[in-house]
């Protein structure tokens, strides 16, 4: 791209001129520069609505057109479903068909049917819906130079992206050396997590580009290509402004809640987003500093632990104080003042940290790790039996379950009801308990509360922004990493049973 761009007002708009002519397309100072300049192999582009985030999307797929390169170059465009692939579809047909017009040298044909642009020159951009990972296959073998993705937090997890790696190639020399991922975002939606992660977001608010990622190490032990994150802003897209003044106050009115305004205003990282506590949760309320084991260990709280099984998938174990309303205090501060008040003290989250990834752990291991990690915190033994997915207790192909396992190394667990409506029942149980933890105009609290302790960072990083399923809007969205907020689920609706003489 040439740097001797000249922006001047035209008839009411913003109106690009290279070289003394117009340009009907040009990027716009700032992170629409420089993702159309990023030599990274894997760029996103991220943050608030109206950054022209889609159009600078198309547009660095199009920067390659015309250039010799054929048939070699083609690109896969993708968005969750297919509905959502009506607003791409738009704004290429707005840019593409003035660029390359028809009756021009190097026309520019869309095949509706195919959803697919073709050019005169060979090149090739298709637009594709991809809902679940294993949609991947019908793509196996298949050699894409560039690959997009609209709306990276659409999509719950990182399988479908992270699959389609294999498919960013080329045969040709010259072609394989441009070969690039490249996806826009705003941090609302249940994918929230993972891409926040991926791309170590946010970024320091005096840069537009972040740090480039080297060092990510994939499943198989290789390190991945390079990565970088840059931020869109809404502040820079001068032409949407100037053309709709009223931009912003369309999006305040629209928004749902104030972590969706802080998301498509701010582009802010920060926010629980995606639905089920978005309006109760407050992290200066709900998480506090890690209270001492000495301190429980002394206290008269009822200590208690509950379990979600995972194998492939991660299982949650979660250390739970539960208060008989005398507080305690510490560092100047009050704790559980209110009997009912739970705290969650410890968690042990067993994946590998790679998103929602077990780490396929023996049930005999579990329980061993279990009394290891109480008998570090000097609790072996006060702490008592809790409630477990109701899985545990299942056999299958003739084995012992695994709660019998546990059983044999001296862990016991409570069976949870998982009944019809048990799932939505826990979700709203949480949220009486966030919503207990808040101090009402007095600065007082008569309901029993639910608070987090700072040492839980994969329940902090999991449960807050879990997003509320697009069918159910009682439950949540099961294909997210939801497995602390099961574990969570269990232990509020839980009753201690009253049993005699049983040994802990």
């Amino acid at each position: 791209m040439a740097s001797n761009v000249e922006w001047l007002m035209q008839d009411g708009r913003l109106q690009a001129y290279l070289d003394g002519q117009p340009v009907t397309w040009f990027p716009q100072p700032g992170s629409q520069e420089a993702f159309m300049r990023c030599p990274i192999y894997e760029a996103l582009l991220a943050g608030n609505r109206g950054g022209g985030k889609t159009d600078t999307l198309l547009m660095d797929f199009a920067q390659e057109v015309g250039k010799g390169y054929g048939r070699e170059w083609r690109g896969v465009l993708f968005r969750r479903t297919y509905p959502e692939l009506d607003d791409v579809v738009n704004k290429s047909q707005k840019w593409f068909q003035e660029i390359w017009p028809l009756d021009g040298p190097n026309p520019a044909i869309f095949n509706v049917q195919k959803m697919t642009w073709t050019w005169k020159t060979g090149e090739v951009l298709m637009f594709r819906h991809m809902s679940k990972e294993n949609d991947y296959l019908s793509y196996h073998g298949h050699a894409y130079p560039w690959i997009g993705w609209e709306e990276l937090t659409t999509w719950p997890d990182s399988g479908c992206y992270t699959r389609m790696f294999s498919c960013c190639r080329s045969s040709h020399p010259a072609v394989a050396k441009k070969a690039r991922c490249r996806s826009t975002t705003n941090p609302y939606g249940p994918g929230h997590n993972w891409v926040k992660k991926r791309f170590r977001l946010p970024i320091a608010n005096e840069r537009v580009i972040g740090p480039v990622i080297r060092d990510s190490v994939n499943r198989a032990g290789d390190i991945e290509p390079p990565r970088v994150a840059i931020r869109s802003s809404l502040a820079e897209n001068k032409i949407l402004l100037i053309a709709d003044p009223t931009y912003i106050q369309k999006l305040k009115a629209s928004a749902r809640n104030a972590a969706e305004l802080a998301a498509w205003i701010d582009g802010d990282w920060d926010i629980t987003c995606g639905g089920m506590f978005d309006d109760i949760w407050n992290t200066h309320i709900h998480v506090i500093e890690d209270i001492p084991y000495e301190m429980l260990l002394r206290s008269k709280w009822k200590l208690n632990r509950a379990y979600d099984h995972g194998q492939a998938k991660p299982f949650s174990v979660g250390w739970w104080a539960e208060s008989n309303g005398e507080g305690l205090e510490f560092n100047g501060k009050i704790y559980g003042p209110v009997k009912g008040d739970l705290i969650l003290f410890d968690e042990w989250y067993g994946y590998t940290g790679e998103d929602n990834e077990g780490i396929n752990m023996p049930s005999s291991k579990i329980a061993e790790g279990i009394l290891e990690r109480e008998y570090r915190m000097g609790l072996k033994g006060r702490i008592k039996r809790g409630p477990a997915d109701s899985q545990i207790f299942a056999k299958h192909d003739g084995s012992t379950s695994p709660a019998s396992e546990m059983k044999r190394k001296r862990v016991y667990w409570d069976s949870v009801d998982k009944s019809a409506g048990s799932r939505a029942q826990g979700w709203e149980r949480i949220r009486e308990y966030l919503t207990g933890a808040v101090p009402v105009g007095d600065g007082y609290r008569e309901e029993a509360g639910m608070f987090v302790c700072e040492r839980n960072t994969e329940w902090r990083r999991t449960v807050p922004c879990l997003p509320r399923s697009d069918t159910n809007l009682d439950d949540v969205n099961t294909k997210v990493e939801d497995h602390a907020g099961d574990m969570t689920r269990y232990r509020v609706r839980w009753t201690r049973k009253s049993i005699t003489r049983r040994k802990w």
